[in-house]
């Protein structure tokens, strides 16, 4: 029998460790059961993840009998894994994320724009990822280098095909929920372009502006692609400017969260200029961490301590080495670094403050 607060590992046989867990079937048996299937299938950094995994699975088992529950959470939880096995390898290449109608014309301005921005952000080192259909989408996949593509496909009942352009069939993922094929979208992905489109691609965009707006998702360019003899995304903005911030609903500020282009150079410029000194941003113990690629000058420290002391708590924005959770993490070690009390609210500031950063 295996102690409490103990974990059978193969290698090292008895682990003792101090048992802090709150979640847990309650039934010792079961419960020892799941730490010794822990401690057999991951790493000692990962074991509690893995045990409240495999006791949620658990509970499912013993509080529902409802066979559409269970399907509907066994599949989502196959697309996740699955999807995040293909891209781990990938990880620190940056990618983006395009799209659009599956009805654009292979005519179309939007579609030769689409092909255009696709090879040329291939060609600055970045990864294009598509929903793998027709359309902008096929536009986006034939565009980009062979073997720097992505298509999340999505099983449709009249069976949406992927197309012929991704030349590397390992990075096609076929999803059965649209909820875990978004999710793998906006996870994997550093930057948005959105063409003109139809309720999906509406929806898509109002949710990726939505999870940047409520920070549920790290800052990123998001960019509304309208080419030369298109005003689809002006008058979307003009709906946006006067029903939702003219009633209240959005900040003025929550319009800068998008920026409209009309040329694939001005996209990739846009992009590009989004990472040029700002890198990332992570949250730590109620502090937020901006990552930089180059160490601000006192003046633009000033600058930004001017100008954005608004979206702070308390206190001011400055200079720091990396955390403790970051260290221990081992995230950037190498890269400057920004710390402030943000208020965790005027996200659209926040875009207005990474601007002036990328300025500087």
């Amino acid at each position: 029998m295996i102690p409490t607060g103990a974990f059978w590992n193969s290698n090292e046989g008895l682990v003792m460790k101090k048992d802090t867990r709150e979640y847990e079937i309650g039934n010792k048996n079961v419960d020892k059961l799941i730490d010794r299937l822990t401690c057999e299938s991951c790493s000692r950094e990962t074991e509690y993840l893995i045990r409240e995994i495999l006791t949620t699975a658990v509970k499912l088992g013993m509080e529902s009998g409802d066979e559409g529950d269970l399907k509907l959470v066994n599949n989502a939880l196959k697309e996740l894994r699955y999807s995040f096995k293909i891209f781990t390898p990938y990880r620190d290449v940056k990618k983006v994320i395009i799209f659009g109608s599956a009805r654009t014309r292979k005519t179309s301005p939007e579609y030769k724009t689409a092909e255009i921005f696709a090879r040329k952000m291939t060609d600055k080192g970045y990864m294009i990822v598509t929903g793998g259909g027709p359309g902008i989408m096929e536009a986006g996949n034939k565009g980009a280098r062979a073997g720097k593509e992505f298509a999340l496909n999505i099983r449709l009942p009249f069976e949406q095909k992927p197309n012929p352009f991704i030349y590397e069939k390992n990075k096609i993922i076929n999803f059965k929920y649209f909820f875990t094929r978004k999710l793998v979208f906006i996870k994997e992905t550093d930057a948005t372009v959105l063409f003109p489109g139809g309720f999906g691609t509406n929806d898509e965009g109002f949710e990726m502006l939505t999870l940047v707006q409520t920070g549920k998702s790290r800052p990123r360019p998001i960019v509304m692609m309208e080419p030369e003899g298109s005003s689809y995304w002006t008058q979307w903005k003009r709906f946006v400017r006067d029903q939702l911030e003219g009633n209240g609903f959005i900040d003025k500020e929550d319009l800068s969260l998008f920026r409209i282009a009309r040329t694939a150079d001005e996209a990739a410029g846009y992009i590009e200029g989004f990472y040029k000194v700002y890198h990332s941003i992570r949250y730590v113990s109620g502090l937020t961490v901006l990552r930089l690629n180059k160490k601000l000058s006192s003046s633009a420290l000033d600058r930004l301590n001017r100008d954005f002391r608004d979206i702070l708590t308390k206190g001011e924005i400055g200079l720091s080495p990396p955390t403790d959770k970051e260290v221990r993490s081992n995230e950037y070690l190498g890269l400057p670094r920004l710390i402030m009390n943000f208020n965790m609210r005027n996200y659209g500031r926040l875009y207005e403050m990474i601007e002036v950063i990328n300025r500087s």
